[in-house]
């Protein structure tokens, strides 16, 4: 049986309840498949028993989580703890972020790879990390990431960075990172340092949107052809929910840093198109198979980046949107022991820290839009 919240329970009774229940002492209780949470503070309970699940997972020698999350799956983790506690004024995973710092780098200095895109998310986890806890060693960490990625932005296609090492791809993710890190740090930052991070966050996204990666549809595809380096096109690539969502959070923090009246917009439009096309019956879904240890980290990367433009823009629809998509995860895609699965519609497949980061991703935003 899974492990569901009842919001109509008052929480004296639910405290009653609790013994027995997935995820500890969390304010759950066992019932039939369909009730559906309705408060932040019930959202905020389920995240709180489904973290207790992701830290299952987590390898403190390490610091980072079992096989088969993956070393960029990790920074994403790290951020959902991150935005846990931002909605919380919790402190309670601040040493899982330290032991992290600390121990990841053993195989991976200054959380660099051979994919920018990988190195992207790290930088982003540390910034999420220094918001909750101000260690000014977290936001460093992000500038000297960010600084190895300046290092491959070239005039193939215009401009951009690559994908990897290789240089033999442009593609969205890592510009979409880029952009929303140079904002970040401009935010963060003051005098010549935040001026520098503005112009490169400028910089990009007036690349981006003349690259034609958003298509007519309002969809990003994956990349750029690049057979002829002044000549590269939209590929045609999978229009990967993930695709959709970092760009949201990038022109949200880019509008924060130079109010541009234009941003926003852009961002409502790829929302929409993303709502609109990516889903069935309401349920945020990939367009194209998943297979791998990537592709389950999608979804959730696009609520997340919801919740910040609806915190911007709040539009009744995302919140309808993300109301939906944590419920379904609560109702039809929940294990025995507080995992989540693949497909939000349901049924539950497996669990492991990636499907447990990307839907608590989910449910994390509809907490913060009620």
């Amino acid at each position: 049986m899974s492990c569901r919240i009842v919001s109509m329970i008052p929480f004296c009774l639910l405290a009653l309840m609790t013994a027995g229940g997935c995820g500890g002492g969390s304010i759950i209780v066992p019932t039939a498949a369909g009730n559906t949470v309705t408060s932040a503070q019930s959202y905020l309970q389920q995240a709180a028993s489904g973290i207790q699940t992701l830290q299952h997972w987590y390898l403190q020698s390490g610091g980072l989580y079992e096989e088969p999350t993956g070393w960029w799956n990790a920074a994403n983790s790290i951020t959902v703890l991150a935005n846990y506690e931002q909605l919380t004024g919790s402190t309670k995973y601040n040493s899982v972020m330290a032991n992290t710092f600390n121990a990841a780098q053993a195989s991976h200095a200054n959380f660099e790879d051979t994919f920018y895109d990988d190195d992207g998310w790290w930088a982003l986890a540390w910034i999420d990390a220094y918001d909750v806890t101000g260690n000014p060693a977290y936001l460093t960490m992000a500038e000297t990431i960010f600084t190895t990625m300046t290092g491959v932005w070239d005039s193939t296609c215009g401009g951009g960075v690559w994908w990897s090492t290789a240089r033999s791809y442009k593609n969205a993710i890592p510009n979409e990172l880029f952009l929303t890190i140079a904002a970040k740090l401009a935010n963060r930052t003051t005098g010549n340092a935040s001026a520098g991070y503005l112009k490169w966050a400028q910089q990009e996204w007036t690349w981006f949107k003349g690259s034609g990666m958003i298509n007519a549809q309002n969809l990003v595809n994956d990349g750029l052809t690049s057979t002829n380096p002044n000549a590269c096109t939209n590929n045609g690539g999978t229009t990967w929910t993930y695709n959709q969502g970092v760009i949201l959070g990038g022109l949200v923090e880019l509008y924060k840093a130079d109010k541009d009246p234009t941003l926003l917009p852009e961002a409502e439009a790829i929302a929409a198109a993303a709502m609109a096309k990516l889903s069935t019956n309401g349920i945020l879904t990939e367009p194209g198979k998943v297979t791998g240890g990537d592709g389950p980290q999608f979804k959730g990367v696009f609520m997340r980046n919801l919740m910040t433009l609806y915190a911007a823009v709040p539009n009744a629809q995302y919140k309808t949107f993300a109301d939906a998509n944590a419920d379904s995860i609560v109702a039809n895609d929940q294990g025995p022991n507080c995992e989540f699965g693949l497909l939000w519609q349901g049924p539950f497949d497996s669990g492991d820290a990636t499907r447990q980061t990307s839907a608590l991703d989910a449910i994390i935003a509809a907490a913060a839009m009620q």
